[in-house]
């Protein structure tokens, strides 16, 4: 055999045994827990460890994609170094297998390391990575044996007799070909199965299912006829739980049996509490149509959506609990470990609709939207306010405590910014010469949008017709009809906001507390 066919083989033989170290590790994890996993844990670890300009990176190339890119790239990874690995371990044993070891201790690392997880969950890589390092190394000399049978057949002449006993190198090659072969399709079936295990969370999405939310004691306004414009191409008032927007940090949707939920109010409090999601469902529930957005939003973009959510003042769970003096601050947790830092005065606010939310748009909550409960708050971006999966809620400081995103070079308050957007007509599109319906949104929630303006080129800024909201606290639909001319265009968007501040026309990044400026594009007449 060639150098190049040997090493090609040895590479194929590590990426086998990487994918039965996964395969391997996601079966016990669907005895152990779906937590378990390395590959998400890892994952998590590498989303913990990013600066957060990496962040803002893969959310501006892929968006609420950007959790598929990251396993995509770390798939990726895997292949190189394990393919690498196998080449290792056949020319230098037993580097290969370090290479491997090296790999599982991370992996190990990020499983036992993650919140709330308990040792155990460490055992699912200890196993998959043994299981990877014995048939890589089994593969490994196989593979040196049959390349030892074709250089001896090679060098004497050796040709078997097609009547004869299977000769030493046919013999080789089908041992180094079955096991490859057999452990690949066993990792493939094996390690699928185990996945769509553990990520189908069918036990907890049954009983979500079959839970009748209450009515609530507090509906929502009614909404305004004209809330909605009836143009073409413009995001709609509400928007549907299928196409809200989704950016956290969680990997795997986490999966919580609302009957073992609890929520915890600790911290510098004088009553500690611990609310059941039974007890939650009991108490007043009110309604209430919210925009939340992501600090990750940038100008024009599309991480911002509408909702009606249904859920408990968290201002009354805070009477309840009684804050101490000097606390300034709410640190809220997720499951996964998230946190953010939320004012307190804000939660407190008897003019802010922050919920501990358990419904949205007249459905319980979506898994994906941080089933069982979360926290609505409007007027703070979603990285301060917004935590998913929510286990726990602790009264605390600014300067004692840091919410998840702050460490990592993002402001520690992060108040919504005003800002507009063109949705209709798509930028760099083509239309008819005549009347253009040129629409959008505008938001600043919890202050309100009180005009929006609309400038074809160099043109005078022309006020455009304002659709009704429910509250402050939602977007607003907006439309100027443009009697348009042959010739390309551009066409820019500016709102002012119910205390007279205008959108300045200067770009700003989202980091670290929201991006700014204008939204323009352009429209070729024909």
């Amino acid at each position: 055999m060639t150098v190049r066919k040997v090493s090609l083989l040895a590479a194929i033989a590590g990426v086998v045994s990487a994918g039965v170290v996964l395969a391997v590790a996601e079966l016990v994890s669907v005895f152990i827990g779906a937590a378990a996993s390395p590959l998400f844990a890892v994952g998590s670890l590498v989303i913990d460890l990013a600066p957060g300009g990496v962040k803002e990176i893969m959310v501006s190339l892929f968006g609420t994609g950007d959790k598929a890119a990251l396993l995509t790239l770390m798939g990726i990874l895997i292949v190189v170094i394990s393919g690498a690995a196998g080449i290792l371990e056949l020319r230098r044993s037993p580097w290969g297998v370090i290479v491997f070891g090296v790999g599982g201790l991370i992996a190990l690392i990020a499983v036992v390391t993650r919140a709330g997880a308990p040792a155990i969950n460490g055992v699912s890589t200890i196993v998959g990575a043994v299981a990877g390092v014995v048939v890589l190394h089994i593969s490994e000399q196989r593979l040196a044996r049959w390349r030892a049978a074709t250089e001896r057949s090679t060098s004497t002449g050796e040709r078997p007799s097609p009547n004869a006993a299977e000769s030493s190198l046919q013999l080789e090659r089908r041992g180094f070909l079955t096991m490859a072969v057999v452990a690949g399709a066993a990792a493939v079936v094996v390690g699928t199965g185990a996945r769509l295990i553990n990520a189908t969370s069918t036990k907890v999405a049954a009983i979500r299912t079959k839970i009748v939310l209450p009515k609530p004691a507090v509906a929502t306004a009614p909404m305004p006829a004209n809330a909605s414009l009836d143009i073409p191409g413009v995001t709609p008032y509400v928007t549907s739980n299928a196409d809200f927007y989704r950016i956290d940090t969680a990997l795997q949707v986490p999966s919580i049996d609302p009957e073992k939920w609890t929520l915890k109010v600790t911290g510098m409090v004088e009553n500690e509490i611990e609310l059941t999601f039974a007890e939650l469902l009991k108490k007043p529930l009110e309604e209430h149509l919210a925009t939340l957005a992501c600090v990750s939003n940038d100008v024009g973009g599309d991480l911002i959506g509408n909702a009606l959510w249904l859920g408990y003042p968290i201002r009354e769970l805070l009477k309840q609990a009684v804050p101490k003096a000097g606390a300034d601050m709410v640190l809220s947790r997720s499951v996964d470990g998230f946190t953010a830092g939320t004012p307190l005065s804000v939660l407190q606010d008897p003019g802010t609709e922050a919920l501990l939310a358990v419904g949205m748009n007249g459905e319980t909550l979506p898994l994906e939207h941080g089933f069982p409960v979360r926290m609505v708050v409007p007027g703070l971006y979603g990285y301060v306010s917004a935590t998913k999966w929510l286990v726990e809620m602790k009264v605390s400081k600014f300067s004692e405590d840091q919410g998840y995103w702050i460490p990592r070079g993002w402001s520690a308050k992060g108040p919504i910014k005003l800002a507009s957007r063109i949705d209709t007509p798509l930028n760099n599109s083509s239309v008819s010469a005549g009347t253009v319906a040129v629409a959008g949104v505008a938001w600043e929630q919890h202050v309100g949008v009180a005009s929006v303006e609309v400038q074809v080129d160099s043109g005078p800024w022309v006020e455009a017709t304002l659709a009704d909201s429910v509250s402050a606290d939602t977007w607003r639909q907006w439309v100027y009809r443009w009697p348009a001319s042959k010739g390309s265009h551009k066409i820019r968007v500016r709102a002012t906001d119910v205390n007279g501040t205008t959108q300045g026309q200067a770009y700003a990044p989202p980091a670290p507390n929201g991006a700014e400026g204008w939204h323009e594009i352009t429209v070729n007449i024909s």
